[in-house]
């Protein structure tokens, strides 16, 4: 096994593992979509009258939550689609548009997403993926 194969295999694994950690961080907004449902349907438990937060600042709450979270789990199933595209050597321009996208999720994204642009721009590596699509 080459370097280049040895390298893609590990990119391959650390994708899988950043894909899961980026799942699991997109769900930490759960509580503030639930703060924020819980301001605009039940606001009575934040006490009577005038104590009760806007529900405006409810939906404000539930809308940036739930574009967090979507987000998150959108670059998680990003992630993990590429590192099964890197074990296949197959859509070489998809790997390198998530690997741009990986930058985003710091600090371990971005690491990942820099060595994996770096081992694609190898033109060794890019012929590996173009004879994985001849063959296929």
């Amino acid at each position: 096994m080459n370097s280049d194969e040895e390298h893609l295999r590990l990119l391959s694994i650390f994708h899988y593992v950043v894909g899961g950690m980026t799942a699991l961080f997109a769900c930490i907004p759960v509580v503030h979509l639930v703060l924020g449902l819980v301001m605009v349907f039940k606001p009575e438990v934040f006490g009577p009258g005038k104590d009760r937060p806007p529900e405006f600042l409810g939906w404000i709450m539930i809308g940036v939550a739930a574009v967090i979270i979507l987000a998150g789990w959108t670059l998680a199933v990003l992630l993990v689609a590429t590192g099964r595209c890197l074990a296949k050597r197959r859509y070489h321009t998809f790997c390198f548009i998530t690997a741009c996208l990986a930058c985003l999720f710091m600090p371990l994204g971005t690491v990942l997403g820099v060595f994996t642009l770096i081992v694609l721009l190898r033109p060794s590596v890019k012929q590996m993926f173009q004879s994985a699509r001849d063959d296929w």
